[in-house]
């Protein structure tokens, strides 16, 4: 998330020169989430309540959003064909919101809006191994082979990378669970792929800790819990 300093911000904010401002702080008038700041090099992000002699300057409220995604709207804030993640939300503050990790087109479940992008990133990083869920259909029976394959990685020729170590229990003969740490493009279909298995239909159900919420129907969303934001990633 990007930071700036408290002085240049009261200087933008109040038109006022550095010597005012080192005036007011020295004044103990500047309070920053609650408590007083003098140090006129304390950094600040957009998150950051600001008040001035009890008057509030920046009060931006972080915002977290689970969408339970249907089939056909893309993972995206803006498009001139299909309708976006962004498109299904009733949220006054939607357009301020960017997806945490996106789903193809024709994959449905979980998917998180947020304009906290310090959230986002720590969920999207590749260092972060926040594992996410699927269940997965396909058009052939499952055998016992596909376990190990998917725990060993697979070479990916056109990347030249190998998928780290994935996930794969069957829940019947035609359909799995699989849990991936990383996101690679149609990596689930591809992985599948491998042993000339169609995916008939890819579904998200979990990201970290937190489930999608089975009372939403396909296209609604909620906010998050406190809870939720915070347990995400134990």
């Amino acid at each position: 998330m990007q930071k700036s300093r408290l002085d240049k911000f009261l200087i933008n904010q109040l038109s006022l020169g550095k010597r005012d401002v080192r005036l007011i702080l020295a004044q103990k008038k500047v309070k920053v989430n609650g408590e007083i700041s003098v140090d006129m090099d304390k950094q600040i992000n957009k998150f950051s309540v600001i008040e001035v002699d009890g008057k509030t300057l920046q009060a931006n409220e972080s915002l977290y959003i689970m969408l339970n995604k249907p089939i056909g709207v893309v993972s995206a804030t803006k498009d001139n064909i299909h309708k976006t993640v962004v498109d299904l939300l009733t949220h006054p503050e939607k357009e301020s919101l960017h997806i945490v990790g996106r789903l193809d087109l024709n994959t449905s479940g979980l998917v998180l809006l947020t304009n906290n992008s310090q959230w986002s990133e720590s969920l999207t990083q590749p260092n972060s191994k926040v594992p996410k869920i699927y269940q997965v259909t396909l058009q052939n029976k499952l055998t016992a082979e596909y376990a190990p394959a998917f725990e060993q990685g697979m070479y990916f020729g056109f990347e030249d990378i190998t998928t780290k170590p994935a996930k794969l229990e069957i829940l019947s003969d035609y359909v799995a669970q699989v849990t991936l740490v990383e996101g690679k493009y149609h990596q689930i279909k591809r992985m599948f792929g491998r042993f000339k298995n169609p995916v008939v239909q890819l579904h998200r159900s979990k990201v970290g800790n937190l489930e999608l919420d089975l009372a939403l129907n396909a296209g609604e969303s909620r906010l998050l819990t406190p809870d939720e934001i915070k347990n995400i990633k134990r």
